[in-house]
């Protein structure tokens, strides 16, 4: 496969993951009434305070753009781990289908949770098993998806 092909194919797979990812999360919320995390807009909001960024607007019209950068950021967080997957095997990495689902499992988990872990905004070690379960199950669906699309797209 071609480098800007391995690239394209990845982010494609990684766009699929993060599509089943949401899937799963939104489902999950829906039959357990269960409250969005905010984590996703605060890890936007520090970042950009620490990058002396100003998210423009004030109030409402700032909670809102934070509403819309916060599922982006994860967007981009699963589009870029597949692009990354892309790109190894364009480089001759073919794991197991199982190897190739855990390794984007565990690069998204890092991926998303490591920046939100490093400013403070949460703490794995404290989490108990309800809020794991919530994390890793979209996560894990996030991996296999992945794998999956880019074992089909391989020539």
């Amino acid at each position: 496969m071609s480098g800007l092909r391995s690239i394209l194919s990845g982010a494609a797979a990684g766009a699929a993951g993060t599509t089943a990812l949401n899937a799963v999360t939104y489902l999950d919320m829906a039959v357990r009434a269960r409250p969005t995390s905010s984590t996703p807009e605060d890890t936007v909001e520090k970042l950009a305070d620490r990058a002396h960024v100003q998210i423009p607007g004030a109030g409402e019209d700032r909670d809102n753009r934070l509403a819309g950068l916060g599922p982006l950021a994860g967007i981009a967080t699963g589009v870029g781990v597949g692009t990354l997957l892309g790109l190894a095997r364009g480089l001759g990495w073919r794991p197991s289908p199982a190897m190739g689902a855990v390794v984007a499992t565990v690069l998204v988990l890092i991926g998303a949770n490591g920046p939100m872990t490093a400013l403070g905004l949460t703490d794995p070690r404290e989490w108990d098993l309800d809020a794991w379960l919530t994390d890793v199950v979209p996560h894990v669906v996030y991996g296999a998806v992945t794998a999956a699309t880019l074992d089909g797209l391989d020539d």
